[in-house]
């Protein structure tokens, strides 16, 4: 995206792989929910992960380009061979690599590409129509290149994007069916295909013997178990148990609570089972409350921001966390992308400039950071600080109760939840609330429920992530944009519409160096911070993960952890 790439052209594989893992046995994976589709890449229906996962990995189908997770944002040939893109971006054409087939023994052709794209623009999720609005034209070259045209002002990031998109097989995918969720999916060209299903509880993925890139760069060390098995729990305490149960070999701790305490189980105890940090590169996840801006009484960004006051994140972190969790405030934490604690340079100051009304002066100036509490979790400071801002609102207490002066209708509001940790925290700010007079009602739902109400906005109240990396880019645009708030599947459930917002989001996939890119990033940093839109929780210091012995990783984790994509079975080597 930036910069010259850290690997030279003849590079054997990607630093955090070892080429040398044995092949064979089977990795089990398992998550929290259901689901009740095999297709990813559409808003009807829910997925398992592992088909097409960031972390899991693609297994199923595959892009042209592949990402190293040791670069900020770099890729590498994969289904393509080579690429080709002038300095100002204005159009990428790639050369299939001619050996690509799908698993069904085709190859991959332009046409499928061609085809795939156009599917996705039509029927995929936002994020990929988007893309398709900068896209002028595409013509086919040759055997096997194809020309993406690129619309003027279109994003930088584009030719990267276009390089990161699943192509199908032409000859096995239905359009006319494709935007239906349900459980007959089109081949790939990934290393797995789909073996056995069970609706809604397990995906077992088959290790494809005939998979034409395993001896590709950036496929060597990956790939290594014969067998996937994903499968799901529907509640947090059943799939830990599974796993002290061996039924799974890998858990990603989310839980500092279980981290702390929860491992003191037989297996834990002898080293069958390993308990390990990993430092991590990238920026932390902000985990927060997201307001639905699109309902009162979140509209108005005081009430948004006296809330902020009444979330004793030291009292919460002792009494529910062991103390384990850091205060999380910016949307880059830890990062050199973050606002926090840094003063708006030159280039950050004319990039906002336009927009001064958005951005507060104690964020533009470096100095502002969450409410921190005393930790009594009735700190009186924060809570006449949250009851002026509330008053400046229109609302005033009577009766015990926070009521809108003008009207007397009652400050309440419902916090929709997915799990029993989010419920019991939810309840620790309920608690707090309730000193103001405030009523937040606690309502958890099943998966597939949870699941739609948020792809069509239908909450007052959520707990979500929003991870990022070293090079965020149009992904932001599908969480803040104007654009995402009107589009029903959007990650942007806060309802973001806000100038500066969206000009920040342009300067960002429009920066043509690091550094004009780092400051339109932090300028959007600045801008999300200012509007209240969500209330910054906190973060693991380090990613926590158990998994069983049976199972091992190389020596060196990516910049972003532990990479399933990498580990072996220790009984293939034997």
């Amino acid at each position: 995206m930036h910069g010259d790439l850290a690997l030279p052209a003849d590079f054997a594989h990607l630093p955090y792989a070892d080429p040398e893992a044995p092949k064979g046995g089977r990795l089990g994976l398992a998550a929290v929910g259901t689901f009740d589709s095999l297709n990813p890449f559409i808003v009807r229906g829910t997925a398992p992960r592992g088909l097409w996962d960031l972390t899991w990995g693609n297994n199923v189908w595959e892009s042209l380009l592949a990402r190293n997770k040791d670069e900020a944002f770099s890729l590498y040939g994969l289904l393509a061979e080579a690429v080709e893109t002038p300095d100002d971006r204005s159009w990428v054409a790639f050369t299939l690599n001619p050996k690509a087939r799908f698993s069904d023994g085709t190859p991959v052709t332009p046409e499928d590409v061609r085809f795939s794209f156009e599917l996705l623009a039509k029927k995929g999720r936002p994020n990929f129509r988007s893309w398709a609005d900068s896209v002028t034209r595409i013509d086919l070259v040759g055997e096997h290149g194809i020309r993406f045209t690129l619309a003027e002002g279109a994003s930088r990031e584009l030719p990267l994007l276009l390089g990161m998109f699943p192509v199908f097989p032409r000859h096995a995918t239905d359009p006319d069916t494709f935007d239906r969720s349900g459980f007959s999916v089109p081949p790939g060209s990934g290393p797995y295909v789909v073996g056995r299903v069970e609706p809604g509880t397990r995906v077992t993925l088959k290790r494809d013997p005939a998979y034409w890139g395993k001896d590709l760069p950036v496929k060597r060390g990956f790939d290594n178990f014969d067998e996937i098995r994903i499968e799901y729990f529907r509640d947090a305490n059943s799939y830990f148990e599974a796993f002290k149960k061996g039924l799974f070999d890998m858990l990603d701790e989310s839980d500092p609570n279980r981290w702390a305490t929860g491992y003191d189980f037989p297996a834990a105890r002898d080293g069958r089972v390993k308990l390990e940090k990993f430092e991590t590169g990238i920026p932390q996840p902000m985990t927060g409350f997201v307001f639905n801006t699109r309902r009162q009484p979140f509209a108005d960004p005081k009430v948004r921001e006296a809330l902020t006051y009444l979330f004793d994140f030291e009292w919460i972190n002792r009494n529910l966390y062991h103390d384990l969790y850091r205060r999380t405030a910016s949307f880059f934490e830890g990062s050199e992308l973050s606002a926090i604690g840094r003063p708006a340079g030159a280039r950050e100051r004319a990039l906002l400039a336009p927009y001064a009304g958005y951005v507060r002066p104690e964020v533009m100036d470096g100095t502002y950071a969450p409410p921190a509490g005393d930790g009594s979790g009735h700190d009186r400071g924060n809570l006449r600080k949250g009851l002026d801002l509330l008053a400046a609102a229109g609302w005033e207490i009577r009766d015990g109760r926070m009521v809108e002066a003008a009207t007397g209708s009652p400050l309440r509001f419902e916090m929709l939840v997915l799990s029993r940790d989010q419920e019991r925290l939810a309840l620790a700010f309920q608690r707090t609330l309730r000193l103001l007079g405030i009523e937040l009602s606690v309502r958890q739902v099943d998966a597939a429920q949870y699941w739609e109400r948020l792809k069509s906005f239908d909450f007052d109240l959520i707990q979500w992530t929003y991870p990022s990396s070293l090079s965020p880019g149009n992904e932001q645009r599908f969480r803040w944009s104007s654009q995402a708030a009107r589009s029903e599947g959007s990650f942007n459930y806060a309802g973001v519409e806000n100038p500066a917002v969206d000009a920040m989001l342009d300067a960002l996939v429009a920066a043509k160096d690091r550094p004009e890119f780092v400051a339109a990033v932090r300028a959007l940093d600045r801008a999300l911070i200012s509007g209240f839109y969500v209330l910054p929780l906190f973060h693991a210091p380090e990613d926590w993960t158990a998994r069983w012995a049976r199972v091992d990783h190389p020596a060196k984790p990516s910049l972003y952890g532990p990479e399933p994509t990498t580990w072996w079975a220790k009984e293939a080597g034997k």
